[in-house]
């Protein structure tokens, strides 16, 4: 499916402009009952994306505007770890969960790849729409995980990988609670070597490490644009998205990846997206949903869970959001919406490891990010914990075979903001120096 545009919808109304004179005719002929072949027009994709005249973008489901209003969702419970089956747990998760959501106005959840027994997919994403109106955008890791390392360049690597990833199209394309493909999360980070570093004879014969990259980023863009291209043949009433780390290599997905209908970005920049949408805009003129972003709420400098740091960052990153949505005069106009990261707390991220550690809600922060600056000055600079991003905290105390959900601060506040995205929400005033 391409990019629709309101030059599209003129010509439908004129034919059904015709129709209709067509049945009066015949009508006033006495006949009262005749349907006519071709002479209906053509119904619209469940959910596209049309780009307005003054080249903003809408993201479009039901005919009604959809603003991505949503939380990255992996109900792992305390104790257990990342395998941790949570499509068939007897308490169904997503139940609880999904009250939760609606009363806070989640409207879309992000799941990172499908599980292998497709009718517990059905019943999750039947539940989620069916009972809160909670649409799924469902994803695949393209690969990424594989041992020892994602093989891009190698044929036979590719064509099993793009099976199952139509595969997975085919067995949820009818669902009506499906949103829209992703593909990837940041998998462009291998090109480079950050992350899930791979290589092949091609990349080897360039001597030159930049023309190694580019190498790299063409061989993968080029790949998720063949899968694209098959899901779009398969399924033209769903959008396909890009997942990407920032915008690192969108300059060569503009190139060999013409087939993705939108971006999905995973972005952490504290409290802002800084020139996020506007060089995209010149980049690659796709709209963009922003697929993972947030705030722990762990301070690794004092030492304690501070709510009002992650309420002050989330609503922030919100409010940039908002302010780049199609029909925002000051903003780029090319923004869908957001699922932040994440919905629950996950206690297995510190130690994967270790079984035995995840029953402790571990407090050693793993990575450095400055753009987080109230407890960038904790040891070595550490200020991000992998554990603590949940906007619902997990308690120890059980209910009905789950860990007690607790919504934080952050929860209330998104809630209140997406009522009144013009509500200026009360907050603790707070300085940059968390010595202060």
């Amino acid at each position: 499916m391409s990019l629709s545009s309101n030059n599209k919808i003129k010509p439908v109304c004129l034919k059904a402009k015709a129709a209709s004179r067509k049945l009066s005719i015949l009508a006033a002929c006495g006949l009262s009952f005749l349907v006519f072949a071709g002479m209906a027009s053509a119904p619209s994709p469940k959910v596209f994306i049309k780009k307005q005249d003054n080249g903003h973008f809408q993201l479009m489901a039901g005919n009604r505007p959809y603003i991505v209003k949503g939380v990255c969702y992996n109900p792992v419970p305390v104790g257990s770890g990342p395998t941790y089956d949570w499509w068939s747990d007897p308490a169904k998760p997503w139940l609880v969960d999904g009250a939760l959501m609606k009363e806070m106005g989640v409207n879309t959840i992000r799941l990172y790849q499908s599980h292998e027994h497709p009718e517990e997919v059905r019943r999750v994403v039947r539940d989620l729409y069916e009972k809160f109106g909670i649409r799924t955008m469902m994803g695949d890791w393209v690969g990424f995980w594989e041992h020892p390392y994602p093989a891009y360049g190698d044929p036979l690597f590719r064509e099993r990988i793009k099976a199952e990833v139509l595969n997975m199209v085919k067995l949820y394309k009818d669902e009506p609670g499906i949103l829209f493909w992703v593909l990837g999360n940041e998998n462009n980070y291998s090109c480079t070597a950050r992350v899930r570093p791979w290589t092949d004879d091609e990349v080897e014969k360039e001597p030159d490490p930049q023309k190694q990259n580019a190498l790299r980023y063409k061989i993968y863009y080029s790949f998720i644009n063949e899968i694209a291209k098959e899901i779009h043949k398969i399924d033209p009433d769903h959008p396909v998205a890009l997942g990407n780390g920032e915008l690192i290599g969108l300059e060569f997905a503009k190139e060999y990846c013409p087939e993705a209908d939108l971006i999905a970005c995973i972005i952490y920049r504290g409290n802002t997206f800084g020139n996020l949408f506007n060089s995209l805009k010149s980049t690659f003129d796709r709209p963009i949903v922003i697929a993972e972003f947030g705030s722990d709420v762990y301070d690794a400098y004092l030492k304690k869970e501070d709510p009002d740091m992650q309420a002050f960052f989330l609503e922030s990153q919100w409010r940039q959001i908002y302010k780049n949505l199609a029909g925002v005069e000051s903003g780029a106009g090319n923004c869908l919406g957001g699922t932040l990261f994440e919905w629950a707390d996950e206690w297995w991220k510190h130690n994967e490891g270790d079984p035995e550690a995840w029953k402790a809600h571990d407090t050693e922060s793993s990575w450095s990010n400055g753009s987080y600056y109230f407890d960038i000055e904790a040891e070595g600079n550490k200020n991000m914990n992998e554990e603590w991003f949940g906007i619902v905290a997990l308690s120890l105390d059980i209910e009905n075979g789950l860990n007690k959900r607790i919504p934080r601060k952050a929860y209330y506040t998104i809630m209140e903001f997406w009522k009144n995205p013009t509500l200026k929400i009360p907050r603790k005033q707070r300085s940059k120096s968390p010595k202060s």
